[in-house]
């Protein structure tokens, strides 16, 4: 991974670090509670406004699509823990623990990052943020598929690996997002 993508990277975890432990502060562990199924359609509600608002070009509420791929980071980490830990009706979790697990997860898929970064050569540096919402969007509905057959795949990865790329595809939203680079001439 080039120096500049570690910084990058770093940056945005940094954020939605702030945010997941700002969260906690207002509302403890509250999303303990929930089953991995629900924090999956919390992070849907949240692509779909990516989306309306790419699409339409603008927002009624005054919130641009930065917090919700904010949103996206922090609901799939929480996932992963849900479904290492299990839902609880008592919520109240210790908050170092938290997130220490939060931080955990972001770290898995930066190490994810790292080995398809040397693969696919920070392709995702081309691509548009409307890919990385419709990305999203697709491995939510892999998700589910997953979830509606209580786990099960034949072939496929398991839930976990899809939270880790819905992780993967919003940092790198928020990258293109937070530095933006302008775009390549075409010399004649």
């Amino acid at each position: 991974m080039s120096q500049k993508t570690e910084q990058q990277f770093e940056h945005v975890i940094n954020v939605c670090k702030d945010i997941f432990k700002n969260k906690m502060i207002d509302y403890g562990t509250a999303w303990r509670i929930l089953r991995p199924s629900s924090v999956t359609d919390q992070i849907f509600i949240k692509a779909k406004r990516i989306r309306s608002i790419q699409t339409k070009g603008t927002s009624k509420i005054d919130e641009g699509i930065r917090s919700e791929f904010i949103g996206i980071i922090n609901y799939a980490s929480m996932a992963i823990i849900q479904l290492e830990l299990g839902p609880t009706d008592q919520p109240v979790m210790d908050k170092d623990e938290a997130l220490k697990l939060y931080l955990d997860n972001l770290y898995k898929a930066k190490n994810l990052m790292c080995d398809k970064n040397h693969d696919y050569d920070e392709a995702w540096r081309s691509m548009r943020i409307s890919s990385f919402t419709d990305l999203i969007l697709m491995k939510l509905h892999r998700t589910k598929e997953i979830e509606d057959n209580q786990g099960q795949t034949i072939i496929s990865e398991g839930i976990d690996a899809n939270y880790l790329d819905m992780i993967n595809y919003a940092i790198f939203a928020m990258i293109q997002l937070d530095f933006p680079e302008p775009p390549i001439s075409k010399d004649k």
